[in-house]
């Protein structure tokens, strides 16, 4: 395939969107790939250390451990990527960390499976700062809200995919092996497609013209990126995690196992479909999209921790929808705030507090599920209630360093 190392700095305006576009399509490709291959073994983890001889008190420390290193090392990884400006070196070797997952087929002690795992999960931690800023400068020619958008509705394609595939190859076969080896073929894939997005666009900062709202030479974060980080801390501790609300489900006999896992499912295509839409809403009216997440959140835990069914599924298609926002919305609003020098950074303090919200989120709201019901409602109101005052700073802030027209 012919390369563009030579643009996109000479490209016309029009091939420079469209190269935009092919970017962003192959990415999502990728991720697509990545997702089939770890997905499924997110799915399948628990029961697949239990099967080698785990403890469910190994379970639970090695799918935590996982979590909290895929997003606390982002904010070391997106460093190290705006100072060596590597970003598709990082991309590369946390990409190619997914072939951990396919190598669980050779494994024989739960305790090389857990390490195999929680790799997989460093090699996210890698990548997704340094991907997500090569995005950036291909959303900056598509529309932050449509490129991110259209990115996670690929992705999500992969996260639906893979489990289902797996569960196939399970139930005809009865076999963990052959469900993980056949995980080599989107693995070598997603990998083989990454190479070519390298090849057609080696340069893709070039592709971004710095606006007038950011300087691509500062070292410093603005102000406004403050009160976006506490909008972030906020509203997502206040997101009720899906393991807390199908804990619910099933311990009220609402929904049995296999509806639940179903529900999930619905999700992730929730999910996929909705970021089509929220990223043109971003792109219409910007940061104020944001303001669907802290509006959305909030009557889920109302809805999810009802004794109704039909309650129930209006919470799971609330959830995907915020999820889907998470996904696109918050990612682009960073792209608009933060110019090209410190953009990867900016990714990784995101993440890592994301990630830390996620398990603030967890925590309390299983402690206070086993307790005061009342109190978990009011503990998600009153960190909605803060997110929309971060929202407002924020959007005050962002307003008064913005220059003029």
């Amino acid at each position: 395939m012919k390369s563009t190392s030579s643009s996109p700095a000479t490209l016309s305006e029009s091939q420079r969107q469209s190269l935009s576009w092919q970017l962003i399509l192959i990415l999502g490709l990728v991720s697509a790939l990545g997702d089939v291959t770890y997905e499924t073994a997110r799915g399948i983890a628990g029961p697949y250390l239990l099967f080698l001889g785990a403890s469910a008190a190994a379970v639970g420390v090695v799918s935590g451990l996982g979590e909290f290193l895929g997003y606390a090392l982002r904010l070391v990884s997106g460093y190290l990527a705006d100072r060596t400006r590597a970003y598709w070196a990082a991309t590369f070797i946390g990409y190619g960390l997914i072939l951990c997952i396919p190598l669980l087929a050779f494994v024989n002690r739960w305790e090389l499976a857990a390490a195999l795992l929680i790799l997989e999960r460093i090699g996210k931690a890698i990548r997704s700062p340094a991907r997500d800023t090569i995005l950036s400068h291909a959303t900056a020619q598509t529309g932050r809200g449509r490129g991110f958008a259209l990115h996670e509705f690929i992705d999500q394609i992969g996260g639906v995919a893979g489990p289902l595939l797996f569960g196939l190859v399970f139930a005809v076969r009865q076999s963990y092996r052959d469900g993980f080896n056949l995980l080599w073929i989107p693995a070598i894939l997603m990998l083989a497609t990454l190479t070519v997005a390298r090849l057609r666009v080696p340069t893709p900062e070039r592709l971004e013209k710095e606006s007038r709202a950011t300087d691509a030479t500062s070292t410093r974060l603005p102000r406004a990126f403050t009160f976006y980080a506490l909008f972030t801390l906020f509203s997502v501790a206040g997101f009720a995690t899906f393991a807390v609300l199908s804990y619910h489900w099933n311990a009220i006999g609402l929904f049995p196992p296999d509806q639940i896992a179903f529900l999930y499912a619905l999700t992730m295509g929730v999910d996929a479909v909705a970021a089509l839409g929220i990223g043109r809403i971003y792109d219409r009216i910007g940061l104020k999209g944001m303001l669907l997440i802290p509006l959305l959140t909030l009557p889920i835990p109302f809805l999810g921790f009802s004794r109704s069914a039909t309650l129930a599924l209006i919470s799971v298609v609330l959830w995907g929808v915020v999820m889907s926002a998470h996904e696109t919305v918050m990612r682009a609003a960073i792209a608009d705030m933060i110019g090209k020098a410190r953009r990867a950074s900016a990714y990784g303090i995101f993440n890592t507090l994301y990630g830390a919200a996620w398990f603030i989120s967890g925590a309390t709201l299983g402690l206070l599920y086993e307790r005061s019901l009342s109190g978990l409602l009011t503990f998600v109101v009153v960190m909605e209630v803060l997110a929309l005052a971060a929202f407002a700073a924020l959007q005050r802030s962002y307003s008064a360093s913005a220059p003029a027209a």
